[in-house]
Protein backbone atom coordinates (compact mmCIF):
# COMPACT_ATOMS: atom_id res chain seq x y z
CA UNK A 1 0.00 0.00 0.00
CA UNK A 2 1.45 3.18 -1.39
CA UNK A 3 2.18 6.27 1.95
CA UNK A 4 -1.35 8.25 0.29
CA UNK A 5 -3.12 5.30 0.25
CA UNK A 6 -2.02 4.85 4.20
CA UNK A 7 -3.16 8.16 5.08
CA UNK A 8 -6.23 8.26 2.81
CA UNK A 9 -6.90 4.98 5.16
CA UNK A 10 -6.26 6.29 8.62
CA UNK A 11 -7.39 10.21 8.09
CA UNK A 12 -10.45 10.72 10.58
CA UNK A 13 -13.70 11.77 9.34
CA UNK A 14 -14.22 15.51 8.90
CA UNK A 15 -16.95 17.33 11.23
CA UNK A 16 -19.84 17.73 8.69
CA UNK A 17 -19.25 13.74 7.70
CA UNK A 18 -18.78 12.65 11.90
CA UNK A 19 -21.62 14.95 12.90
CA UNK A 20 -23.68 13.28 9.60
CA UNK A 21 -22.70 9.62 10.83
CA UNK A 22 -23.57 10.55 14.45
CA UNK A 23 -27.12 12.05 13.35
CA UNK A 24 -27.80 7.98 12.06
CA UNK A 25 -27.16 6.70 14.31
CA UNK A 26 -29.25 8.86 17.07
CA UNK A 27 -31.93 8.61 14.25
CA UNK A 28 -31.86 4.67 13.96
CA UNK A 29 -32.10 4.87 17.95
CA UNK A 30 -34.84 7.09 18.46
CA UNK A 31 -36.83 5.06 15.77
CA UNK A 32 -36.39 1.78 17.97
CA UNK A 33 -37.35 3.43 20.88
CA UNK A 34 -40.41 4.53 19.19
CA UNK A 35 -41.53 1.39 18.01
CA UNK A 36 -42.41 0.33 21.25
CA UNK A 37 -45.90 1.87 21.98
CA UNK A 38 -46.16 1.45 26.20
CA UNK A 39 -49.70 1.22 27.57
CA UNK A 40 -50.82 1.15 31.41
CA UNK A 41 -53.40 -1.34 32.00
CA UNK A 42 -55.18 -0.91 35.64
CA UNK A 43 -57.84 -3.67 36.48
CA UNK A 44 -58.20 -5.27 39.49
CA UNK A 45 -56.11 -6.37 42.62
CA UNK A 46 -53.73 -9.58 42.35
CA UNK A 47 -55.42 -13.23 42.49
CA UNK A 48 -58.60 -11.92 41.02
CA UNK A 49 -60.61 -13.06 37.40
CA UNK A 50 -60.23 -9.12 36.36
CA UNK A 51 -56.10 -9.50 36.71
CA UNK A 52 -55.82 -12.50 35.19
CA UNK A 53 -57.66 -11.27 32.88
CA UNK A 54 -55.63 -8.27 31.95
CA UNK A 55 -52.20 -10.70 31.78
CA UNK A 56 -54.08 -12.49 29.08
CA UNK A 57 -55.16 -9.46 27.67
CA UNK A 58 -51.37 -8.14 27.61
CA UNK A 59 -50.35 -11.17 26.17
CA UNK A 60 -52.80 -10.93 23.57
CA UNK A 61 -51.53 -7.66 22.21
CA UNK A 62 -48.02 -8.55 22.42
CA UNK A 63 -48.37 -11.22 20.15
CA UNK A 64 -51.06 -9.84 17.88
CA UNK A 65 -49.05 -6.40 17.57
CA UNK A 66 -45.31 -8.32 17.51
CA UNK A 67 -44.35 -6.38 20.34
CA UNK A 68 -44.98 -3.29 18.98
CA UNK A 69 -47.31 -2.38 21.69
CA UNK A 70 -46.57 -3.69 25.15
CA UNK A 71 -49.36 -3.59 27.83
CA UNK A 72 -47.54 -3.07 31.63
CA UNK A 73 -50.39 -4.36 34.03
CA UNK A 74 -50.96 -2.55 37.32
CA UNK A 75 -52.30 -3.89 40.31
CA UNK A 76 -55.65 -1.65 41.66
CA UNK A 77 -57.88 -1.58 44.46
CA UNK A 78 -61.66 -1.12 42.12
CA UNK A 79 -62.91 0.43 39.63
CA UNK A 80 -63.76 3.38 41.58
CA UNK A 81 -59.72 4.05 41.76
CA UNK A 82 -59.36 3.22 38.46
CA UNK A 83 -61.54 5.99 36.91
CA UNK A 84 -60.12 9.00 39.99
CA UNK A 85 -56.63 8.13 38.31
CA UNK A 86 -58.04 9.98 35.10
CA UNK A 87 -57.33 13.07 36.95
CA UNK A 88 -53.33 12.46 37.02
CA UNK A 89 -52.45 10.04 34.83
CA UNK A 90 -50.54 11.06 31.45
CA UNK A 91 -50.27 9.16 28.17
CA UNK A 92 -51.69 5.59 27.33
CA UNK A 93 -53.79 4.64 30.28
CA UNK A 94 -56.62 1.80 29.93
CA UNK A 95 -58.56 1.22 32.42
CA UNK A 96 -61.22 -0.80 33.41
CA UNK A 97 -64.86 0.12 34.96
CA UNK A 98 -68.90 -0.64 34.77
CA UNK A 99 -69.78 1.99 32.37
CA UNK A 100 -72.09 3.72 35.38
CA UNK A 101 -69.46 4.85 37.13
CA UNK A 102 -68.21 6.87 33.90
CA UNK A 103 -71.86 8.66 33.87
CA UNK A 104 -71.41 9.13 37.72
CA UNK A 105 -67.84 10.74 36.97
CA UNK A 106 -69.18 12.72 34.03
CA UNK A 107 -71.73 14.04 35.94
CA UNK A 108 -70.30 14.66 39.15
CA UNK A 109 -72.32 12.15 41.31
CA UNK A 110 -71.84 9.59 43.83
CA UNK A 111 -68.12 8.55 44.49
CA UNK A 112 -67.33 11.35 42.41
CA UNK A 113 -69.87 13.84 43.78
CA UNK A 114 -66.32 15.65 45.94
CA UNK A 115 -64.09 14.68 43.91
CA UNK A 116 -65.06 16.64 39.78
CA UNK A 117 -62.64 17.49 37.12
CA UNK A 118 -63.12 18.15 33.77
CA UNK A 119 -60.73 15.40 33.12
CA UNK A 120 -63.58 13.11 33.26
CA UNK A 121 -65.00 14.37 30.38
CA UNK A 122 -61.54 12.99 28.15
CA UNK A 123 -62.44 9.59 29.05
CA UNK A 124 -63.07 7.73 25.83
CA UNK A 125 -64.39 3.81 25.26
CA UNK A 126 -62.46 1.13 23.93
CA UNK A 127 -63.99 -2.26 23.78
CA UNK A 128 -66.45 -4.56 26.10
CA UNK A 129 -64.48 -7.79 28.50
CA UNK A 130 -66.17 -9.95 30.56
CA UNK A 131 -69.05 -8.87 32.14
CA UNK A 132 -69.26 -9.65 36.38
CA UNK A 133 -71.67 -12.28 36.40
CA UNK A 134 -73.58 -13.25 39.62
CA UNK A 135 -73.25 -16.60 41.14
CA UNK A 136 -75.43 -17.89 44.15
CA UNK A 137 -73.57 -21.34 44.93
CA UNK A 138 -75.35 -23.84 47.00
CA UNK A 139 -74.20 -26.68 48.81
CA UNK A 140 -76.71 -28.97 46.51
CA UNK A 141 -76.79 -31.98 44.05
CA UNK A 142 -79.83 -30.68 42.45
CA UNK A 143 -77.84 -28.49 39.50
CA UNK A 144 -80.65 -25.40 39.09
CA UNK A 145 -82.52 -23.92 42.31
CA UNK A 146 -85.10 -21.50 42.70
CA UNK A 147 -83.96 -18.11 44.56
CA UNK A 148 -86.85 -18.97 47.27
CA UNK A 149 -84.63 -22.41 48.34
CA UNK A 150 -82.30 -19.84 49.59
CA UNK A 151 -84.69 -20.08 52.74
CA UNK A 152 -83.39 -21.03 55.94
CA UNK A 153 -79.60 -21.07 54.44
CA UNK A 154 -76.52 -20.06 56.07
CA UNK A 155 -74.95 -17.77 53.22
CA UNK A 156 -71.72 -15.61 52.67
CA UNK A 157 -72.00 -12.76 50.52
CA UNK A 158 -68.45 -11.24 51.34
CA UNK A 159 -67.79 -7.55 52.15
CA UNK A 160 -67.79 -4.31 50.70
CA UNK A 161 -67.54 -5.56 46.90
CA UNK A 162 -69.65 -5.33 44.26
CA UNK A 163 -71.04 -8.92 44.56
CA UNK A 164 -71.80 -8.08 48.29
CA UNK A 165 -73.57 -5.14 47.86
CA UNK A 166 -75.60 -6.72 44.95
CA UNK A 167 -76.81 -10.09 46.76
CA UNK A 168 -77.70 -7.64 49.74
CA UNK A 169 -79.58 -5.91 47.52
CA UNK A 170 -81.04 -9.46 45.99
CA UNK A 171 -81.99 -10.67 49.73
CA UNK A 172 -83.83 -7.08 50.52
CA UNK A 173 -85.76 -6.54 47.08
CA UNK A 174 -86.69 -10.11 47.32
CA UNK A 175 -87.81 -10.28 51.11
CA UNK A 176 -85.16 -13.24 51.75
CA UNK A 177 -82.90 -11.04 54.45
CA UNK A 178 -84.47 -12.43 57.45
CA UNK A 179 -85.10 -15.53 55.52
CA UNK A 180 -81.48 -16.54 55.58
CA UNK A 181 -78.25 -16.08 58.00
CA UNK A 182 -75.33 -14.05 56.27
CA UNK A 183 -71.55 -15.45 57.43
CA UNK A 184 -69.30 -12.52 58.74
CA UNK A 185 -66.71 -13.50 56.76
CA UNK A 186 -64.44 -12.35 53.51
CA UNK A 187 -65.51 -13.81 50.19
CA UNK A 188 -62.45 -15.86 49.99
CA UNK A 189 -63.49 -17.73 52.22
CA UNK A 190 -66.33 -19.16 50.80
CA UNK A 191 -65.17 -22.15 48.69
CA UNK A 192 -63.34 -23.79 51.90
CA UNK A 193 -66.36 -22.85 53.58
CA UNK A 194 -68.83 -24.73 51.55
CA UNK A 195 -66.43 -27.66 51.35
CA UNK A 196 -66.32 -27.68 55.33
CA UNK A 197 -69.79 -27.48 55.99
CA UNK A 198 -69.46 -23.90 57.81
CA UNK A 199 -72.51 -22.31 55.79
CA UNK A 200 -74.57 -23.60 52.62
CA UNK A 201 -74.03 -21.28 50.30
CA UNK A 202 -71.57 -18.53 49.29
CA UNK A 203 -72.46 -15.71 46.59
CA UNK A 204 -69.65 -14.35 43.96
CA UNK A 205 -69.57 -11.84 41.42
CA UNK A 206 -67.15 -12.66 38.51
CA UNK A 207 -67.00 -13.72 34.47
CA UNK A 208 -68.03 -16.82 34.12
CA UNK A 209 -66.44 -19.70 33.94
CA UNK A 210 -64.91 -18.21 37.34
CA UNK A 211 -62.26 -20.23 38.83
CA UNK A 212 -63.32 -20.48 42.71
CA UNK A 213 -66.53 -21.65 41.34
CA UNK A 214 -65.28 -24.44 38.98
CA UNK A 215 -62.88 -25.63 41.80
CA UNK A 216 -65.74 -25.78 44.36
CA UNK A 217 -67.91 -27.52 41.84
CA UNK A 218 -65.18 -30.11 40.59
CA UNK A 219 -64.57 -31.18 44.57
CA UNK A 220 -68.22 -31.35 45.65
CA UNK A 221 -71.73 -31.03 44.29
CA UNK A 222 -73.22 -27.97 44.06
CA UNK A 223 -76.27 -26.05 42.36
CA UNK A 224 -76.33 -22.42 40.99
CA UNK A 225 -79.68 -20.15 41.10
CA UNK A 226 -81.46 -19.55 38.70
CA UNK A 227 -83.97 -16.31 38.33
CA UNK A 228 -87.26 -15.95 36.71
CA UNK A 229 -87.90 -13.74 33.93
CA UNK A 230 -89.48 -11.47 36.77
CA UNK A 231 -86.91 -11.66 38.90
CA UNK A 232 -84.40 -10.64 36.58
CA UNK A 233 -86.37 -7.12 35.32
CA UNK A 234 -87.14 -6.54 38.95
CA UNK A 235 -83.49 -6.20 39.47
CA UNK A 236 -82.61 -3.69 36.77
CA UNK A 237 -79.84 -5.19 35.92
CA UNK A 238 -78.47 -6.70 32.86
CA UNK A 239 -79.87 -10.38 31.94
CA UNK A 240 -76.65 -13.07 31.54
CA UNK A 241 -76.91 -16.83 30.92
CA UNK A 242 -74.68 -19.29 32.27
CA UNK A 243 -74.82 -22.10 29.53
CA UNK A 244 -75.58 -25.47 30.90
CA UNK A 245 -71.85 -27.42 31.75
CA UNK A 246 -70.30 -24.34 32.33
CA UNK A 247 -69.78 -26.02 35.95
CA UNK A 248 -69.27 -29.78 36.86
CA UNK A 249 -73.02 -31.16 37.43
CA UNK A 250 -74.92 -28.36 36.27
CA UNK A 251 -76.28 -29.10 33.00
CA UNK A 252 -78.95 -26.97 32.87
CA UNK A 253 -78.73 -23.03 31.43
CA UNK A 254 -78.82 -20.82 34.65
CA UNK A 255 -80.56 -17.34 34.14
CA UNK A 256 -78.94 -14.81 36.47
CA UNK A 257 -77.81 -11.07 36.20
CA UNK A 258 -74.76 -9.27 34.95
CA UNK A 259 -72.72 -5.63 34.99
CA UNK A 260 -70.88 -4.74 32.15
CA UNK A 261 -67.10 -3.72 32.40
CA UNK A 262 -65.61 -1.94 29.75
CA UNK A 263 -61.97 -1.00 28.98
CA UNK A 264 -61.69 2.81 28.42
CA UNK A 265 -58.39 5.20 28.07
CA UNK A 266 -58.39 8.87 27.51
CA UNK A 267 -57.95 11.48 25.00
CA UNK A 268 -54.80 11.72 25.60
CA UNK A 269 -54.22 8.41 23.79
CA UNK A 270 -53.27 9.26 19.85
CA UNK A 271 -55.87 7.94 17.26
CA UNK A 272 -53.03 4.69 15.96
CA UNK A 273 -52.73 3.29 18.98
CA UNK A 274 -56.55 3.24 19.97
CA UNK A 275 -57.01 1.88 16.87
CA UNK A 276 -54.39 -1.31 17.65
CA UNK A 277 -55.58 -2.23 20.63
CA UNK A 278 -59.14 -1.98 19.61
CA UNK A 279 -58.17 -4.03 16.29
CA UNK A 280 -55.90 -6.74 18.10
CA UNK A 281 -58.34 -6.87 21.04
CA UNK A 282 -61.48 -8.42 18.49
CA UNK A 283 -58.98 -10.17 16.22
CA UNK A 284 -57.33 -12.08 19.33
CA UNK A 285 -60.65 -12.76 21.11
CA UNK A 286 -61.27 -16.09 19.86
CA UNK A 287 -57.44 -17.47 20.48
CA UNK A 288 -58.26 -16.02 24.03
CA UNK A 289 -61.65 -17.70 24.16
CA UNK A 290 -60.02 -21.09 23.72
CA UNK A 291 -57.26 -20.83 26.62
CA UNK A 292 -60.28 -18.92 28.93
CA UNK A 293 -63.25 -19.53 28.06
CA UNK A 294 -64.91 -16.47 29.78
CA UNK A 295 -63.58 -14.23 26.20
CA UNK A 296 -66.04 -16.28 24.41
CA UNK A 297 -69.00 -14.56 25.80
CA UNK A 298 -67.94 -11.27 24.36
CA UNK A 299 -70.35 -9.96 21.24
CA UNK A 300 -70.69 -6.91 19.32
CA UNK A 301 -73.41 -6.10 20.96
CA UNK A 302 -71.86 -5.64 24.37
CA UNK A 303 -70.31 -2.26 22.17
CA UNK A 304 -73.69 -1.07 23.05
CA UNK A 305 -73.16 -0.96 26.79
CA UNK A 306 -70.56 1.29 26.88
CA UNK A 307 -70.97 4.51 28.45
CA UNK A 308 -69.66 8.29 27.08
CA UNK A 309 -68.43 8.38 24.04
CA UNK A 310 -65.99 5.93 21.67
CA UNK A 311 -62.03 6.84 21.20
CA UNK A 312 -61.74 7.59 17.43
CA UNK A 313 -59.33 5.59 17.21
CA UNK A 314 -61.67 2.86 18.26
CA UNK A 315 -64.52 4.27 15.96
CA UNK A 316 -62.27 3.65 12.91
CA UNK A 317 -61.79 -0.27 13.43
CA UNK A 318 -65.49 -0.51 14.07
CA UNK A 319 -66.31 1.27 10.68
CA UNK A 320 -63.90 -0.38 8.81
CA UNK A 321 -64.73 -4.28 10.13
CA UNK A 322 -68.48 -2.90 9.54
CA UNK A 323 -69.62 -3.50 13.25
CA UNK A 324 -72.46 -1.30 14.31
CA UNK A 325 -71.74 1.59 16.62
CA UNK A 326 -74.77 3.59 18.25
CA UNK A 327 -74.68 7.26 17.13
CA UNK A 328 -74.07 8.17 20.95
CA UNK A 329 -71.16 6.89 20.97
CA UNK A 330 -69.11 8.72 18.24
Amino acid sequence: MSRLSRSRATRPLSRPLLASAIAVVLGASAFGAQAETRVTYKSASAGTAYYQMGVELSEAIDRGTDGEVSLTLEESQGSVQNVMEVMARQGNYVFTTPPGLIDSAQAGEGPFADRQSPRFQEIRGLFPIPAITMHFVVADDAGVLALEDLEGKHILIGRGSFGAREAQRYLELFDLDDEVEVADADIGSGPDALKNGQIDAFVTASSFPTPNVIETAASMPVSLVSLTEAQIEQTGAAHQTIPGGTYNGIDEDVETTSLPVIAYTTTNMDDETAYTLTKTFWERRETMAEESPWWGGITHDMIGNIAGRLHPGAVRYYDEAGIEVPDALR
